[in-house]
C-alpha cells in the first residue's frame, strides 16, 4: 500500500471514494438493505468496500469491529458512523432511513403475509434451509476479511489467536457475549496499546 494510499483528510477513505451526498447515503443504505436478507455483512463488504469503494477493507475491519462492540444492530450502528463521517449529523440521519424505512415496510408485509403458513412444514424447511445459506454466506466473507488482518497493529499470530479463542468461548462454552467482549475484547486493547506505544517509541528514536 503506497503513502498516498494510507494518508487520507478527514471524513475521506484512504482510497479516496465517498458518497455525493445524503439522498446518496440515503437509497445506497435502502439498496443495501433490501438485499441483506440472512447474510447482511456479506452484502455490506461486497457494496461499501468492493462496489462503492468508500472503505478499504482495513477501514471496514475496523469500522466493523467499533459498529460489533456498541448496542444495537451492527450494520445501523456502522451506517451512522459512515452517514456522520461525511456529512455530520445529517448523513448519520440519512444512513438511517435508508437503513430502516424501506426494510421495515417489507418486513410488515412479509410477516403478515407469513403469518398463516409459518406452522406449515414446507415454510419451516425454507428457513431451515436459508439458514444454512445465511451462516455458509457469513463464514466466506469471515475467511475474506482475514487477508486485513495483516495490517493490524497487534499482528495477525494475535489476531488468529483472538479469533480461535473468541469462536471456543462463543460456540463451544456458551459464553455470554459481553463477557467475551470484556474479558478477549480488553486483552486485545490493551495489547494493541501496547504496540501502538512500542511503535511510538520507534517512531521518536529514529
Amino acid at each position: 500500500m503506497s503513502e498516498k494510499q494510507c494518508i487520507a483528510a478527514p471524513g475521506e477513505s484512504r482510497i479516496g471514494n465517498r458518497p455525493t451526498s445524503v439522498g446518496d447515503l440515503f437509497v445506497s443504505f435502502s439498496l443495501l438493505a433490501l438485499q441483506g436478507f440472512g447474510g447482511v455483512l456479506v452484502i455490506v463488504q461486497r457494496e461499501l468496500v468492493e462496489k462503492k469503494k468508500w472503505l478499504t477493507l482495513e477501514e471496514f475491519v475496523d469500522d466493523w469491529a467499533v459498529a460489533q462492540v456498541l448496542p444495537g444492530p451492527n450494520v445501523v450502528n456502522l451506517s451512522l458512523m459512515i452517514g456522520d463521517r461525511y456529512f455530520g449529523i445529517r448523513g448519520a440521519l440519512a444512513a438511517l432511513a435508508g437503513m430502516l424505512t424501506i426494510p421495515l415496510l417489507v418486513v410488515l408485509l412479509l410477516a403478515a403475509s407469513f403469518a398463516g403458513i409459518s406452522d406449515t412444514p414446507a415454510a419451516q424447511g425454507a428457513l431451515r434451509g436459508m439458514g444454512a445459506v445465511a451462516a455458509g454466506l457469513i463464514a466466506a466473507t469471515g475467511i475474506k476479511l482475514i487477508g486485513a488482518l495483516k495490517y493490524n497493529i497487534m499482528g495477525l499470530p494475535a489476531c488468529g489467536a483472538l479469533s480461535v479463542l473468541s469462536f471456543i468461548a462463543i460456540a463451544y462454552l456458551r459464553m455470554p457475549l459481553v463477557w467475551v467482549l470484556l474479558g478477549l475484547g480488553g486483552c486485545a486493547a490493551m495489547w494493541a496499546f501496547h504496540r501502538l506505544g512500542e511503535q511510538t517509541s520507534v517512531k521518536d528514536t529514529t
